[in-house]
């Protein structure tokens, strides 16, 4: 969210940013965004690695750590490869196991994960921050704006950020936004 120098960022009492109360379109989404980012952060931090990688619904790739493996896949995607430009790297991972970016290598450890998090969402800040929200990319033999993908990450990083709500509440109990 960008910041005028001197200005502070209010923040939740476990240091997450606030979204703006008030302040443009721009401003509101990208504040929730980086507060459900954030989200993401808290509800990954402080477990052990055999919690990371716990599975404890039908699915056995719904893990916290193998949800923060996938939003960093989707930052990439959707900031790096549709509006950076860049080659899509999983492309052909992704033709052969859809679900590729929910695996993990047992070497990596959950703190290198949330890093690796941590670093594309810096990434999509930046490629965001030059950018009109308005500006248009191809997509799929149509087009989308930096709008559209900024609420989609909104709605992509809730969705997950829920699961991992629920996942570490049944991992140690904890609860809370």
């Amino acid at each position: 969210m960008p910041v005028a120098i001197g200005e502070t960022v209010p923040v939740t009492e476990d240091g997450r940013p606030e979204p703006p109360l008030l302040g443009d379109e721009r401003a509101q989404l990208t504040g929730f965004l980086d507060h459900l980012r954030a989200t993401v952060v808290l509800k990954a931090s402080g477990l052990s690695e055999e919690q990371a990688r716990r599975s404890l619904v039908p699915s056995e790739l719904t893990t916290v750590a193998g949800l923060v493996r996938h939003l960093a896949y989707v930052e990439q995607y959707w900031f790096r490869v549709v509006l950076g430009g860049e080659p899509d790297t999983w492309a052909a991972i992704l033709a052969e196991d859809r679900d590729a970016d929910f695996r993990l290598d047992p070497d990596v450890p959950l703190a290198a994960l949330v890093t690796a998090y941590e670093a594309e969402c810096r990434n999509s800040r930046e490629v965001a921050a030059g950018l009109g929200f308005s500006d248009e990319f191809p997509f799929r033999g149509g087009r989308l704006t930096v709008r559209w993908v900024i609420t989609h990450l909104i709605e992509e990083t809730a969705r997950h950020a829920g699961h991992l709500d629920l996942l570490r509440e049944l991992l140690d109990g904890s609860t809370g936004e």
